[in-house]
């Protein structure tokens, strides 16, 4: 009789807790069960979407759609049509945003105007890739005309590769500006090893995010651009003026 009791003080308990559990998110089971059934899926990167049944599961940056049974999902852009809005988009650069956060300021290569700051702009940048190099000849105009760049590390052939290695040692010089000025003009940098740079780190955020060629850039909005601006279109796709395709 005290263990009969016993199991069922247990019973009462459990369901007692899955019950509060319900009403705190009435969603949980649903979460729980696409977790196990979509790769990679985290039962708090999945949330109701805006049409009944399907649920949107965020993935890095990468957003699908799935039935409550996991055994359908749609990969694409989700509209509202009324207001022709993009709500996929949407949920795209809050991805990016929340990402770049996770990106200490510290760790990236800041190029600051002296005017009054309108724009920042995250660059994804490899000191061997050709655009990213233009980019960087036009940094001063960049910032004359208010933009802030900040560069992060993605040296786009992967770990152990020269472009890695320059990468690296770009971090590890005195003056990480003047380093990634003489590395994108082709000049060899050394540095001292200085331990762990975040290199790594940041590369493994851009993978996150679907970069795979640089320069990759994100707007202070969470906008992706992919590819090379010249300082006057950057200025006018930022303030609205004007967007890239």
């Amino acid at each position: 009789m005290k263990k009969l009791a016993a199991l069922l003080g247990l019973f009462i308990a459990t369901s007692a807790v899955t019950h509060s559990a319900e009403q705190t998110d009435p969603l949980a089971a649903v979460r729980a069960t696409l977790a196990k059934k979509v790769p990679g899926a985290k039962p708090e990167n999945i949330r109701t979407s805006p049409i009944p049944g399907l649920y949107e599961i965020t993935l890095g940056s990468s957003i699908a759609y799935v039935s409550a049974d996991g055994r359908y999902l749609i990969n694409g852009d989700l509209f509202e049509v009324q207001s022709r809005t993009n709500l996929t988009e949407a949920r795209r650069t809050d991805s990016r945003l929340k990402a770049l956060a996770s990106v200490s300021e510290d760790d990236m290569i800041v190029f600051t105007p002296t005017v009054p700051v309108k724009h920042t702009i995250t660059v994804f940048t490899d000191v061997d890739c050709g655009y990213c190099r233009k980019l960087h000849s036009e940094i001063a105009q960049f910032n004359k005309l208010g933009i802030r760049v900040r560069y992060v590390a993605f040296p786009r052939s992967g770990p152990g590769t020269e472009s890695w290695t320059k990468a690296e040692a770009v971090w590890c010089a005195k003056d990480r500006k003047d380093a990634i000025t003489r590395a994108k003009q082709g000049v060899d940098i050394k540095s001292a090893n200085c331990g762990t740079t975040p290199v790594a780190r940041e590369y493994a955020v851009g993978e996150d995010l679907g970069v795979n060629g640089t320069p990759a850039i994100i707007t202070d909005k969470g906008e992706y651009i992919g590819g090379y601006l010249p300082p006057q279109k950057m200025l006018a796709y930022l303030e609205g003026a004007d967007k890239a395709e």
